[in-house]
């Protein structure tokens, strides 16, 4: 349908929007007044990771586009863990624990949004607050009339994880029911008239219109998004290095850069749409680039998304160092370092400390490949004794994409 709100528009051009549970309605409140809209976010690790960037970008359209976002830590939520698609429960958090990742994860959300007062300023709001002080017997009376186990098990978050005969535990059941309140009770603190979130949120975001229709009489909306592949199939965000951590203390700014560098040649146009805030005029002259030119394309995006999540000195400093790496073949200021003292390392050692491999095992086999250099030079020694003199620096690279520098103290 053609949009009339900016805020769909917006939305529907950058390509973010998968499902909505009533467009015309939405549009036509969007179109009117600001639409406070909240995604939720469980502290299940002391930073988010890009596979959830794509929600918090739409946090920040939705305040483009002059709405207000509000950000839902899950402290609360946070105690179960969300069982939608996974193949087994999520290990028990205690609270010092969920308490830790709430705070260290808040920090990335300042840089991709404007707090405030004002009537699009963001908020951010934990669900401890409220499910916290629930009594058990009166929500099960007032809250629990409204969700039928029938259409509970219909899901396919739940469905997948019965069907593949793997437990579910009457605990992490509960998790849809709570969320659905979730978005109860911020209608009814904070205005809310929206949740977005990925499309395996999907029975989740509708419990929650559905029980605030039902509760309260209060029509809200919800949203999803595509789920986000690459070109290949893979889920974005999986790496063979793990994680692609949003917080600098998980993940330095280079390898951040680096994985945006990394994109698919196919993938470019898309990442921009979703991951800057760059015009579509401008995009739409950087996905046509071709050839090794759409190498172009990939830098502006690895600089814009870095720029975004971790500030523009960082973008620089990883661009610097991508340039002093891999063009003039030397060492960056912004590669991970890895200190060497006067009695040395064995290289497949050097390779797991700087965290290129994830054991001394994995070292040997990336060894044996000739997939490991030592200043440029093959190596095919697993146990070789690498020194380096005091003040001196020496690269070490794993494949194309890994480099670090082992500097003697």
């Amino acid at each position: 349908m053609t949009y009339t709100s900016s805020l769909l528009r917006l939305l529907d051009e950058r390509g973010y929007i998968h499902q909505l549970t009533d467009a015309e309605g939405l549009d036509a409140l969007a179109a009117k007044q600001v639409v406070p809209g909240y995604i939720g976010f469980d502290p299940t690790a002391p930073s988010l990771h890009v596979g959830h960037l794509v929600s918090i970008m739409m946090l920040r359209q939705l305040q483009r586009a002059g709405h207000k976002p509000i950000v839902v830590m899950g402290g609360g939520t946070g105690k179960i863990g969300d069982p939608s698609f996974k193949d087994e429960a999520r290990k028990l958090l205690t609270e010092d624990t969920i308490a830790e990742n709430v705070a260290s994860i808040r920090r990335v959300f300042e840089r991709f949004l404007t707090f405030g007062d004002g009537p699009s300023d963001a908020i951010m709001v934990d669900n401890a607050e409220w499910l916290d002080t629930l009594e058990y017997i009166p929500f099960l009376r007032d809250i629990g009339q409204h969700f039928s186990i029938n259409r509970m098990l219909s899901f396919d978050s739940v469905k997948l994880r019965l069907d593949r005969e793997q437990s579910l535990s009457f605990l992490e059941f509960n998790y849809m029911i709570l969320q659905a309140y979730d978005f109860l009770e911020l209608s009814r603190r904070a205005g809310c008239r929206l949740q977005m979130g990925g499309s395996d949120q999907w029975g989740n975001i509708v419990n929650g219109v559905e029980l605030s229709r039902r509760v309260d009489g209060t029509q809200v909306f919800g949203l999803t998004t595509p789920l986000l592949t690459n070109a290949d199939g893979t889920k974005m965000g999986k790496t063979v290095g793990g994680a692609v951590w949003l917080n600098e203390d998980q993940l330095p700014h280079f390898d951040y850069w680096q994985f945006w560098r990394n994109t698919d040649d196919r993938d470019v146009g898309k990442r921009l749409r979703l991951f800057t805030d760059l015009p579509l005029e401008e995009i739409e002259k950087l996905e046509a680039l071709q050839g090794s030119e759409i190498n172009a394309a990939k830098i502006v995006l690895a600089n814009e998304a870095t720029r975004l999540c971790r500030g523009d000195d960082a973008s620089k400093a990883a661009e610097a160092t991508a340039q002093a790496t891999f063009a003039a073949g030397g060492l960056g200021d912004d590669l991970p370092v890895l200190e060497v003292g006067a009695e040395g390392i064995r290289l497949g050692a050097a390779c797991t400390a700087l965290g290129f491999v994830g054991s001394n095992g994995e070292a040997k086999r990336k060894i044996a490949e000739g997939a490991v250099r030592l200043d440029d030079t093959p190596m095919d020694d697993p146990a070789l004794l690498v020194t380096v003199a005091s003040g001196e620096s020496r690269k070490l690279s794993v494949g194309k994409k890994k480099h670090g520098v082992l500097k003697g103290i």
